[in-house]
C-alpha cells in the first residue's frame, strides 16, 4: 500500500487569511439573505473587513520579516557588588562608610606672641653643669685693749662673717702713731711691718672666716706708756670700731 504524501506545513499567515476570507464569506452570507439590510450597514460591515484585512496583513508582514523588528535591549547582569549591595531605600542594608584615619589638625601658624624671645647679654642662661659660687658678705673687725702694763698693753681684734658664706682671705692693717712702738706675741695671724703700719693675714689656723662666725687676732703693743694707741685700723679696706678716741 503506497505511503501517503506528507502535507505541506501551514505557517501563521495562512491560517490568518483562511480565517479572514471565512469571516468575509460568512457575512456576506448573512446579509446577502436579508432584504433589510442598509446602504449604512453595508459600509460599517465593509469598513470593519478593511480593518480586519489590514490587521491580518501587518501580522503577515511582521511575521515575514522578523529582523524588522526593533531589538531589544537587555540590561547587563548585575555584578557581584550589586548583587550584594540592597538598594538605598532599605534601612538595613545600606552601604557602610569606608573607615578613614582620624584627620590630623594642622599646626598653627607662628605669630609674632609666640616667638621666643631673643637671648640677650642680661637674660643669658647659665651654662649646663655650671654653678654660681656664692659672695661671701663684707668682714667686719671690732678693736679692743685687754689690758694695759707700765709699757705696754694688749690688743685682741675680732673678725667676723654677718653672712652664711665662708670668707676665704682677709687683710687686717693696723697703724701705730709712732715707728718706735713694736708689736709682740702675735696669735691668730701672720704679721708684717712697714714702718708704723703693720699687716695681719691668716695663719694655717684661720685660714678663712667661716660663714655667721668670728676670728680672733691677739698681740701686744710695747715701747710707750701713754700715746700708744692705734691711729687706724681696717679689715679688707673697711674701718674697723672700737678704737679709742
Amino acid at each position: 500500500m503506497p505511503a501517503t504524501p506528507p502535507q505541506p506545513r501551514r505557517t501563521v499567515a495562512i491560517i490568518l487569511l483562511d480565517r479572514v476570507v471565512a469571516i468575509v464569506t460568512a457575512a456576506r452570507r448573512v446579509l446577502t439573505g436579508r432584504e433589510d439590510v442598509s446602504r449604512a450597514t453595508w459600509v460599517a460591515v465593509v469598513a470593519a473587513l478593511g480593518v480586519l484585512i489590514a490587521t491580518v496583513v501587518s501580522v503577515v508582514g511582521v511575521l515575514r520579516t522578523p529582523e524588522k523588528l526593533t531589538p531589544v535591549t537587555l540590561d547587563p547582569p548585575p555584578s557581584v557588588e550589586q548583587v550584594g549591595a540592597s538598594p538605598s531605600g532599605t534601612p538595613h542594608a545600606q552601604a557602610r562608610p569606608a573607615v578613614t584615619s582620624p584627620a590630623v589638625p594642622a599646626p598653627p601658624p607662628a605669630t609674632a606672641s609666640s616667638t621666643p624671645p631673643a637671648v640677650t647679654s642680661s637674660t643669658r642662661p647659665t651654662p649646663t653643669g655650671a654653678t654660681t659660687e656664692p659672695t661671701p658678705a663684707a668682714l667686719g673687725a671690732d678693736f679692743a685693749i685687754t689690758d694695759n702694763a707700765l709699757l705696754s698693753y694688749g690688743a685682741t681684734v675680732t673678725i667676723s662673717n654677718p653672712g652664711s658664706v665662708p670668707a676665704p682671705g682677709w687683710t687686717l692693717v693696723v697703724t701705730l702713731p709712732r715707728e718706735s712702738l713694736g708689736i709682740s706675741g702675735v696669735e691668730g695671724a701672720q704679721a708684717s711691718r712697714d714702718g708704723a703700719v703693720w699687716t695681719f693675714v691668716p695663719d694655717p689656723n684661720t685660714p678663712q672666716v667661716p660663714g655667721s662666725a668670728s676670728v680672733r687676732v691677739t698681740f701686744r703693743v710695747n715701747g710707750s706708756l701713754t700715746g700708744s694707741a692705734p691711729k687706724a685700723c681696717t679689715i679688707d679696706g673697711a674701718a674697723c670700731s672700737g678704737l679709742p678716741n
